[in-house]
Parts: structure tokens; C-alpha cells; sequence
């Protein structure tokens, strides 16, 4: 984390971490690595996004990610700014296009599979005990 604070982007106000749950993955983690001070410094900066403990819409984040590398980075890009521009190019066309993902998990099959991830919403739940 302090990586991402000091060498790769210095000048950010903000920067946001996806995280999966992983205990390691946690702000006390950099105080029991670093001085308190320094923790907080990099504190300071980083914003935690933890993705839930199952994480079903990831795996439509890594198709996303492959299709970018098949349509936009199997090819020879010679400098960052032209990358830049090539990825906000295929992004603005992907997002014009509508482009979705088909997902096929549904939440039914979610409760079937792992039913504590997925509880009944509470609202289900008190008009089936009406019908029962």
C-alpha cells in the first residue's frame, strides 16, 4: 500500500483499492507493518472496497478484463499516452455499444447453491409464513 501511495501514484488525493476479505487486507495490517504514524500517512490516502466474501459479479469483471485484452492489448503499444488513449478509445465504443454480459446465475439458483450468502429478502419471507 504505501507502494501504491509513494512510487506509483504520488500525486493522488485519493485512491481506491478493490480488496477481496482477506484478513490481511485490512488497515490494521499497515499499523502491525509500519509505525503508526507512517500507517496513517498512508491511511490518509486509500480508500477500501472489500468485494463480498462471494463474489459472483467478479467473474464479470475478469470477462470484462478479457475482453479488453483480446479487442484492445494483443498488439504492440509503444508508449503509456498512446495506451491511454487506446483503452479510453475501446472503452467509449464498448460503453456506446451497450456491450452486457449474459449472466446466468441467478439469485435462485445463488440460494440454492449457497443460501446464507443469499438469504430471503425479509419481505418473501413474512408473505410465505402468510400463506403457510
Amino acid at each position: 500500500m504505501r507502494e501504491l501511495t509513494d512510487i506509483h501514484f504520488p500525486k493522488s488525493e485519493r485512491i481506491r483499492v478493490v480488496l477481496d476479505n482477506l484478513s490481511t487486507h485490512s488497515a490494521s495490517a499497515l499499523y502491525q507493518a509500519f509505525p503508526a504514524t507512517e500507517a496513517r500517512r498512508v491511511l490518509r490516502r486509500l480508500e477500501f472496497h472489500y468485494v463480498p466474501k462471494h463474489a459472483s459479479w467478479l467473474n464479470m469483471v475478469e470477462i470484462e478484463i478479457g475482453v479488453l485484452r483480446r479487442q484492445c492489448l494483443e498488439r504492440r503499444i509503444a508508449t503509456k499516452p498512446q495506451l491511454v488513449s487506446q483503452i479510453a478509445a475501446w472503452q467509449r465504443q464498448r460503453n456506446a455499444s451497450g456491450a452486457r454480459i449474459k449472466w446466468m446465475f441467478t439469485t435462485e439458483k445463488a440460494r440454492a447453491k449457497i443460501g446464507r450468502a443469499y438469504p430471503e429478502p425479509l419481505i418473501a419471507l413474512k408473505s410465505h409464513a402468510k400463506e403457510s
